[in-house]
């Protein structure tokens, strides 16, 4: 597995832009996909964004798209999450997750990832 520690979660406005991170190490970064999901209280977690290992192809979510862009550096092993005209809807603790595979899948899964971060909350404001 991988271990996962996220970081630049806060609060926002309505309009604004906030930047998540996402710090890896254990297995090898640059093999697997990285994905981002998010999760409210009593809800399901679900899938927000998923670059592919190279980084050369990502998917969102449709209520994200255009808005956000998730982008990595094999480098650093490094994910993040580009946040911007944020709505109060983005509300919600966010989750850096490891896929299991490295190319993507058409709808990725929460089972599709086997290691996760701790969650970083982010609040946007009306």
């Amino acid at each position: 597995q991988m271990q996962l520690v996220e970081s630049g979660g806060g609060l926002a406005q309505a309009g604004g832009s906030l930047r998540l991170s996402c710090a890896a190490s254990g297995r090898t970064f640059s093999r697997y996909a990285m994905g981002w999901f998010r999760q409210t209280p009593g809800k399901e977690r679900e899938f927000v964004a998923v670059i592919s290992w190279s980084g050369g192809s990502a998917l969102y979510a449709d209520s994200v798209t255009g808005r956000f862009t998730i982008s990595r550096d094999n480098a650093e092993n490094m994910v993040y999450l580009q946040m911007n005209s944020l709505k109060p809807e983005d509300t919600a603790v966010y989750y850096c997750a490891a896929a299991k595979w490295g190319t993507l899948v058409a709808k990725p899964l929460v089972s599709d990832f086997d290691s996760w971060g701790q969650g970083a909350q982010v609040t946007v404001s009306s």
